[in-house]
């Protein structure tokens, strides 16, 4: 493979896994939240407005900022009644075609989210509840988990070629 795919394989594949590695905390900051919440509910008697809208934007980052490090790592679901009993090279085929779908539907994401992330920050867009943050924030992180999960995407379709050619990019799974 040439030298250029293999440098953008190692990046991206360096990239997320820093990304991800830093996100999977925000679980433990949710909890927090959550906690912190439940308690000013229960025991003080002061429900807090912003703490369920906080958790779910957490939530939000976790879930799509994880997203390119988790396919990484290959956790995410598969449908394994067939696939673990194929060769490497079968399912590397299998894989460059479920890739090429999964580009368009990363695609139409990313487009959707940078039109919906332009028109929060143009007009200043806001949640409907009584607290009402603003949502540029959020989307602005939801569309960066996009992007990112196409940039590992394409790292794992450069992978799948160079195993149906039967060579090692490096940056497989390593855990």
């Amino acid at each position: 493979m040439p030298t250029i795919i293999t440098c953008y394989v190692r990046w991206v594949d360096a990239f997320n896994r820093r990304v991800g590695r830093i996100i999977m905390y925000l679980i433990f900051v949710m909890i927090a939240v959550l906690l912190y919440s439940s308690i000013s509910r229960t025991v003080f008697d002061a429900p807090l407005i912003w703490g369920v809208e906080v958790s779910q934007f957490l939530m939000a980052a976790y879930f799509m900022l994880g997203g390119a490090y988790s396919m990484q790592m290959g956790a995410h679901v598969r449908m394994d009644l067939f696939y673990s009993r194929w060769s490497d090279r079968t399912r590397a085929g299998v894989d460059i075609a479920t890739i090429v779908l999964l580009f368009v539907f990363l695609g139409a994401l990313l487009m959707g989210g940078i039109s919906s992330t332009q028109y929060a920050l143009k007009y200043g867009e806001t949640s409907y509840t009584s607290w009402g943050p603003p949502l540029a924030p959020i989307k602005i992180l939801m569309t960066f988990g996009v992007l990112l999960m196409l940039l590992q995407s394409l790292s794992s379709l450069f992978k799948d070629i160079a195993r149906l050619r039967g060579v090692s990019l490096g940056g497989e799974i390593s855990e």
